[in-house]
């Protein structure tokens, strides 16, 4: 790919790339619509991602250019932008809005980014994109930033510029990721621990729905609105920061306060899947996958039932894995609304599987499912 995107490069600009980097996208295997209510997630990097090449110029202008994206974006350097309507240069523009308002000065660059993540199915695309930049003109111009600043300043490009009340679990994952290790994350205080991943004889299969879903025009802002209301209602009796104080046991001695039924689903959801992370690493550390795989199954159950993020599309591909005989576990990944879903899959089964689920998806929905298979892969790197 670097050759690639090395021919690429002087295609576009008529010049050659200084460098060039690479940034994953992630999935989160559980703990799914928890990051933002102070929980535990467990994501890992895959090896599907964001390439970037580039190279300075000194015409004072930042020029953004993208294989997989139409439109080309210009703008003048050092210079605070607003955001462009939905435009894909938002997420770099933003990131180098961060730089230049902690006072660095970047002056002018020419980028090309190519990513082979399915744009809008929940595998962090955005994130990889913004981490992508970040990591870069720290690297390349020696900013000095270390992961965890970057990870903090991409995630208020997607809170304060693009307008996503997004968690930071995205934005962490991608920068920290480990080959074959998932991350226990702690989202309040940003603690975390790494886990081995052996699957033994399973692969991580992705199921992109190709049903694309844009978060900031979603319900994502209102179910984190949902989670707040909860959170208000119960600290009339006890003192929370956030609704993953409290276990399974203690909510259910305070869950009377929460009189709305709706608001009571999403809250039980909470709850309850911030145990099975707890479940899930127990599971993992022991090498137990088949509990690994119960666990999935359950979350995919309560995000369908509780939190109502999931869909036909997602349900479609989750009954499928129900009775396939060579999937111990599956659940939708990402905040749902379409996207994607993960399966652990018996390796040796991957065309019998995909042929398969192709035939019931269409039959249920009417057009094909998109699969891949990932390695656990790491963080971000200069290649």
């Amino acid at each position: 790919m670097k050759i690639e995107l090395d021919q690429k490069f002087a295609e576009q600009y008529h010049k050659n790339a200084d460098a060039i980097y690479f940034s994953p996208g992630r999935v989160n295997l559980i703990g799914e619509h928890i990051d933002y209510n102070g929980g535990l997630v467990m994501p890992c990097a895959i090896t599907l991602g964001t390439w970037i090449a580039i190279a300075p110029n000194n015409d004072q202008k930042y020029r953004f250019k993208s294989l997989n994206f139409d439109g080309d974006k210009e703008v003048e350097s050092n210079r605070l932008q607003e955001k462009d309507g939905s435009y894909w240069a938002n997420y770099p523009i933003g990131v180098i809005n961060e730089f230049i308002k902690d006072g660095k000065e970047i002056n002018g660059f020419d980028f090309l980014y190519f990513g082979n993540i399915p744009i809008g199915s929940g595998l962090s695309s955005s994130a990889s994109i913004e981490i992508a930049t970040a990591f870069a003109l720290n690297d390349y111009l020696n900013l000095g930033y270390d992961k965890l600043e970057l990870v903090k300043l991409a995630k208020r490009v997607e809170n304060e510029f693009i307008g996503l009340n997004s968690g930071i679990m995205d934005q962490f994952s991608v920068a920290f990721g480990e080959r074959n290790k998932a991350i226990v994350l702690d989202c309040e205080t940003l603690k975390y621990k790494m886990v081995d991943v052996d699957l033994g004889k399973y692969v991580l299969a992705i199921i992109n729905t190709n049903k694309p879903r844009e978060l900031a025009d979603s319900k994502y802002n209102e179910r984190v609105a949902e989670c707040q209301q909860a959170l208000s209602v119960l600290n009339k009796e006890i003192t929370l920061h956030h609704l993953c104080e409290l276990n399974a046991e203690k909510f259910a001695l305070h869950s009377h306060l929460i009189t709305d039924d709706t608001v009571l689903k999403r809250a039980t959801h909470v709850v309850k899947e911030n145990d099975r992370v707890h479940l899930a690493a127990k599971a993992l550390n022991s090498g137990s996958l088949d509990e690994f795989g119960r666990l999935m199954y359950a979350s995919h159950q309560s995000l369908k039932e509780l939190y109502e993020v999931s869909g036909e599309e997602l349900d479609a591909v989750v009954s499928f894995c129900l009775g396939y005989d060579h999937v111990i576990g599956a659940r939708m990944t990402g905040a749902g609304f379409g996207g994607c879903a993960i399966a652990l899959l018996e390796k040796g089964f991957e065309e019998d599987f995909a042929k398969h689920l192709t035939d019931y998806y269409v039959d249920k929905i009417g057009y094909p499912a998109a699969i891949y298979v990932s390695e656990i892969g790491s963080g971000p790197v200069k290649l």
